[in-house]
């Protein structure tokens, strides 16, 4: 085995997804993960691909990443791999107030060509009849979808195994230029170190600015037909981008199994992963009232997850602006499993001097720098 060309540290959906770019662009890749690839805050997320246009650079990136996730689970049989479905999302609102920013959010996504349709109340009802009555309409995106991250990752990470790279299990415990220090006191060298470890990044780099941010999920029993898209509230965008304070937004997804995923919550200035009863209840509390039929229901397991959070809303894709051969894969917050596939184009756009398909400098992590 020679020496790679570069060590990615995280077999999370970001690491993953650039194992195999990178690898496609021939270089020799060793990713190192601690756990199970694939696990960390991809196990703990909702697996969705959403268009999110709360800025221009945001909206860029999740578009571009929406188009790769559809080239690569075309066919029923990629599709069914990793258990990927177009179910669209359906953004929600509650009243008129809700309507006019479902208008304005829908002339924003048709203006960068992004189909999506205004719904009435009566529409709304004929797509989704289990929503509470009195709501005023909403807005379906149906090039939205939904994926099982986890195996994604696996997937992705298999790609690039077929091309030669290696995984090692181990944990990073300090970095150093051009290289990484393991626990079990090995010092792996590499012109490249890719951190994509999601919140752990900070532990390695305490200066990043990175926040953890705590999120709950429930999964239920399997209810097929229940519900046939991502059904989301307009205020899940307040919730979403809050810098402080903990809030609950509903957000429902269609599991292909029949299952229904339940969330969504913030928390901040924790790192304890163990259930928050009283937030789990708040969400669930907060999920019945959209749809009060969903009380009803069995739910079969909650987790939590951390997300890693950046001050202004955007990732950290791209080198390192003090240290030598490092670059930044991180800081995703609540995208992460959306904007993987892009994230590891752009980044492979950089590292090996190519051109990319979306601008890279929104996302420089030099923008905190100095």
């Amino acid at each position: 085995m020679r020496q790679a060309d570069v060590i990615i540290v995280g077999a999370g959906i970001i690491g993953a997804a650039c194992a195999d770019a990178l690898s496609e662009r021939g270089l020799q890749v060793t990713v190192i993960e601690q756990d199970v690839p694939g696990s960390g805050a991809t196990a703990a997320g909702m697996g969705h691909l959403v268009v999110m246009d709360d800025n221009a650079a945001e909206l860029a990136l999740s578009s571009y990443s929406l188009t790769l996730w559809r080239q690569l689970a075309a066919g029923q049989d990629q599709a069914a791999r990793h258990e990927y479905s177009q179910c669209g999302t359906i953004w929600v609102a509650a009243d008129e107030e809700e309507m006019a920013a479902a208008r304005a959010k829908a002339e924003v996504l048709s203006a960068h060509g992004i189909a999506c349709d205004m719904l009435d109340a009566n529409q709304l009802y004929a797509a989704e009849p289990q929503l509470r009555a009195g709501l005023a309409g909403g807005l379906l995106v149906g090039g939205d979808g939904l994926v099982y991250a986890p195996k994604s990752a696996r997937l992705l990470l298999g790609k690039a195994q077929a091309r030669g790279a290696v995984l090692e299990y181990g944990s990073v415990t300090a970095l150093e230029d051009h290289g990484v220090v393991l626990a079990d006191g090995r010092t792996l060298r590499a012109q490249h170190i890719v951190l994509a470890a999601g919140s752990r990044c900070s532990l390695l780099l305490p200066e990043l600015p990175l926040q953890p941010k705590k999120g709950h999920i429930a999964v239920t029993d399997r209810y097929p037909g229940f519900i046939r898209h991502q059904l989301v509230e307009l205020g899940y965008i307040k919730s979403a981008h809050a810098a402080s304070g903990s809030s609950v937004a509903f957000n429902l997804q269609p599991r292909p199994t029949g299952q229904i995923l339940i969330g969504s919550s913030r928390q901040f200035g924790t790192t304890d992963l163990a259930v928050d009863n009283a937030m789990l209840q708040a969400m669930l509390r907060h999920a019945v009232s959209f749809t009060p039929a969903l009380a009803q229901h069995h739910i079969l397991r909650c987790w939590t997850g951390l997300r890693a959070a950046t001050p202004d809303g955007l990732p950290l894709i791209g080198p390192h602006p003090a240290r030598q051969g490092l670059w930044l894969a991180t800081g995703h917050e609540g995208l992460g499993i959306t904007t993987s596939l892009a994230t590891a184009q752009l980044l492979a756009s950089q590292m090996c001097g190519g051109s990319s398909a979306i601008a890279t400098s929104p996302y420089l992590p030099e923008r905190f720098h100095g």
